[in-house]
C-alpha cells in the first residue's frame, strides 16, 4: 500500500511538471533557511519517496526519477524508497547535477525552488544543463506544495525570550559587534537567514523545528545596530516585544522578499552556505550590491562565552545523571530479553524529563541493537523496531535540549548475559583508544579540525579498517546539536568545517567508530570544550580540551591487553570524575552500579 501511495505522488508530480511546461524537477530536504533539520512542512523528500534521513535530495524527469544520499544512509535509503520508482545513486560519487547532465533530455527544462537551494548549487546544475543545451528555472511556488494535499502549516508557536542570564551577553552587545564588522567591510546591511544565527544575535528560541529551538524568521541587521525580525506575527508575545526593544523592527515573515527589493544600491552581505539562492536573486534583482561573506554570528556562536560555558557543564553533569541511570536500569532489563529499541529509548526520554528541566530531545534518539547499530544515523520507528538480545552489542546515540546546554553522547555496551567476542572487544577498544587519543590532543594556535582527525583513526586503520563519519562536530548553546563552522573530519571533497581553525570556548563531540554492516556498531561520544593550555617553556600558544560529559563507558567491552599504562591511567582518571561528577545525583542500586562502573581497571 504504501509503495502505491509513493508511486501515485510521483505519478501527481510528474503532471504538475506537465502543466508547467517542466521536463523535471529536483527536491532536497531543506527549508527556506537551509537547516539541516527542518519542520514538518518541508519534509517533501519524504512526502514523495519515503526517505527518513535528514539529508539527501531527488530529480524527477518524466520517464525516470533518482534519489541521492551519502554513504550514512546507503542502507536506509534502500529499506524506505522503492528502487522501481526510484534509482539508487550515492554522494559525492555521482551529485544531482551531474545526473542531471548525463539523464535529462538534450534542451530540458528543470525546475526548482530557489527558496530551497544554495546559489552555488544553482550554478552548478544550471552549468551541467547548459552542456545538453537544457536550462534550470526558478519555479513560482513549489509544485510539490500544489499536489500535497495535507501538507501541515508552518509552526505557529511562539518565540520565547532566552535571558541574559543563560547567554551570557546581551543582544544588543551582540548586534553592536555585528554593526561594528559592516562599518569596518564598508556594508550597509547583512541577511541572517540561518534559525540558529537568528536566535543567538536576538537572544530568542521557538519551537518550530523538531529538537532544534528556533522561530521560523529572518534578520536584516544594519550598520548603525538597529534590525529587522521577520516572523509571523503570531508568533509574537508581549515578553518578546519588550525583550527586542525599539532597536528591532519586527515584521511579518512573508514581508521578507519584499523587504529585500528595498535595499537598491546598497552594499548588502549575504553568506552563499545559509542564504538561499532566491535571497541572492531577490537583492540582485533590486540593484543591490551583494557581497558573499560568511555569516558575521556564526564564529561569535560557536565561541561559548563563560556564562555558556558553566551552562554546558552544568547541562551535562544533569543529563550525565539521566544517561547513567539508563544504563544501570539497561544492565538489569535487557539480559531478561524483553525490551525493544522503542522501549529503551522511551525510558531513556523519561529519565531526561525527570530533570524538570528538559525542553526536547536534541535529535531522534539513536537506539540500535544489533545489526542496527552499523547504522550510524539509524532511526528506529515501529516497523524497524528490533528486540534488544541477550548477549548482543546495543548502542544509543541520545541528547537533551536544556535552557542551559545541548547534551550528545553516545554510549555502547555489551547486553549480556557472556562475553563479548575477541574481534567486538578489539573494535571497541580501538574505538577507545582513538577517543582517548582526541581527548588528550594538545595543539597549536591555527590547527584545524582535519588535522586532528587521524589521530582518531590510527588504531582502527593498524587493522585495516576505519569509519565513514566525521570524528566531531560543533553543538550549540541551547541550539543546533550540530553548529559549524568547527568540525573535526578528514579534509576532503571541500567539506564545510574542516579547515576551521579550533579556538579557545568551541565545544566539539569527540566520537570515533566502527560499523560492520549487518553484525554490530560501536561508537564512543563524549563533548569536549577547546581550553588554553599552559605549557612550561612552551613557543606560541596551544590548546586542548576540557571534557564535558562524565558517563561510564563500557568496561565489559575492553580488551585490557591493547591499552598501553597511558591509556590505562586515562580511563582511571575518566571514571574518577565520572563518580565525582554523578556520585551524589544517584542513589541505593544507582549508586551500587555507578560505584562498580567506575572501579579503577
Amino acid at each position: 500500500m504504501l509503495m502505491q501511495t509513493h508511486e501515485a505522488r510521483l505519478n501527481a508530480l510528474r503532471k504538475e511538471l506537465a502543466k508547467r511546461e517542466l521536463d523535471g524537477f529536483v527536491i532536497p530536504i531543506s527549508d527556506e533557511h537551509m537547516s539541516e533539520y527542518v519542520g514538518a512542512y518541508a519534509q517533501r523528500l519524504a512526502w514523495l519517496t519515503g526517505f527518513g534521513g535528514s539529508a539527501g535530495s531527488a530529480v524527477v524527469l518524466k520517464d525516470k526519477a533518482a534519489i541521492f544520499v551519502d554513504g550514512r544512509y546507503t542502507v536506509q535509503v534502500r529499506d524506505q524508497v522503492d528502487g522501481q520508482l526510484f534509482e539508487y545513486q550515492s554522494v559525492p560519487a555521482t551529485s544531482p547535477a551531474q545526473w542531471l547532465g548525463e539523464n535529462a533530455p538534450e534542451g530540458a527544462v528543470i525546475g526548482y525552488d530557489a527558496w530551497l537551494h544554495s546559489k552555488g548549487w544553482a550554478e552548478a546544475a544550471a552549468k551541467a544543463l547548459a552542456k545538453i543545451g537544457g536550462s534550470l528555472v526558478p519555479t513560482a511556488g513549489n509544485p510539490i506544495d500544489a499536489v500535497w494535499s495535507d501538507q501541515p502549516e508552518p509552526s505557529a508557536a511562539p518565540a520565547i525570550v532566552h535571558g541574559d542570564d543563560l547567554a551570557g551577553q546581551s543582544s544588543a552587545e551582540k548586534r553592536a559587534a555585528i554593526a561594528d564588522w559592516l562599518k569596518a567591510e564598508k556594508l550597509d546591511s547583512v541577511v541572517i537567514a540561518a534559525l540558529d544565527s537568528v536566535a543567538w544575535l536576538l537572544n530568542i528560541r521557538g519551537a518550530d523545528v523538531d529538537h532544534t529551538p528556533v522561530a521560523l524568521s529572518y534578520v536584516l541587521a544594519h550598520a548603525d545596530g538597529t534590525a529587522e525580525l521577520f516572523i509571523a506575527s503570531e508568533k509574537i508575545t508581549p515578553e518578546l516585544t519588550a525583550h527586542l526593544g525599539n532597536a528591532v523592527t519586527v515584521r511579518e515573515r512573508v514581508d521578507f522578499e519584499p523587504a529585500l527589493a528595498g535595499l537598491a544600491g546598497k552594499r548588502v552581505a549575504a553568506d552563499p552556505d545559509s542564504c538561499v539562492a532566491g535571497i541572492f536573486a531577490a537583492l540582485e534583482a533590486a540593484g543591490a550590491q551583494v557581497v558573499a561573506e560568511r555569516d558575521p554570528a556564526m564564529l561569535p556562536k560557536a565561541i561559548k562565552n563563560p556564562v555558556e560555558q558553566q551552562g554546558h557543564r552544568d547541562a551535562q553533569h544533569r543529563d550525565g545523571a539521566a544517561v547513567a541511570r539508563y544504563l544501570r536500569w539497561l544492565s538489569v532489563e535487557a539480559p531478561k530479553g524483553g525490551e525493544t529499541e522503542l522501549s529503551a529509548a522511551a525510558k531513556l526520554q523519561s529519565l531526561r524529563e525527570e530533570t524538570g528541566l528538559l525542553r526536547d530531545l536534541s535529535f531522534d534518539t539513536i537506539s540500535a541493537a544489533g545489526p542496527h547499530a552499523a547504522l550510524p544515523h539509524y532511526r528506529v520507528d515501529e516497523e524497524s523496531n528490533l528486540a534488544i538480545a541477550p548477549s548482543s552489542v546495543f548502542l544509543c546515540d541520545s541528547g537533551g535540549q536544556y535552557p542551559d546546554g545541548t547534551t550528545d553522547i553516545t554510549r555502547t555496551v555489551w547486553i549480556g548475559p557472556g562475553e563479548p567476542p575477541a574481534e567486538v572487544k578489539d573494535r571497541f577498544t580501538r574505538v577507545l583508544k582513538g577517543h582517548i587519543a582526541i581527548d588528550q590532543a594538545i595543539f597549536p594556535a591555527g590547527t584545524a579540525g582535519s588535522q586532528l582527525d587521524s589521530f582518531a583513526r590510527q588504531f582502527l586503520w593498524q587493522a585495516g579498517v576505519d569509519y565513514a563519519h566525521g570524528t566531531g562536530h560543533g553543538v550549540g548553546s541551547f541550539l543546533s546539536v550540530h553548529e559549524g563552522p568547527q568540525r573535526i573530519a578528514k579534509a576532503r571533497g571541500g567539506q564545510a568545517g574542516t579547515d576551521q581553525e579550533l579556538l579557545a570556548g568551541m565545544i566539539l563531540s569527540n566520537e570515533p567508530g566502527y560499523y560492520k554492516q549487518g553484525a554490530y556498531g560501536i561508537r564512543i561520544e563524549n563533548l569536549v570544550l577547546v581550553e588554553p593550555r599552559e605549557i612550561a617553556g612552551a613557543e606560541g600558544e596551544y590548546f586542548g580540551f576540557e571534557t564535558l560529559t562524565f558517563v561510564p563507558i563500557d568496561r565489559a567491552l575492553v580488551e585490557l591487553s591493547l591499552l598501553t599504562p597511558e591509556e590505562r591511567a586515562w580511563w582511571n582518571a575518566y571514571h574518577a570524575k565520572v563518580w565525582q561528577v554523578l556520585s551524589s545525583q544517584l542513589s541505593g542500586d544507582e549508586l551500587v552500579w555507578l560505584e562498580q562502573a567506575c572501579a579503577h581497571l
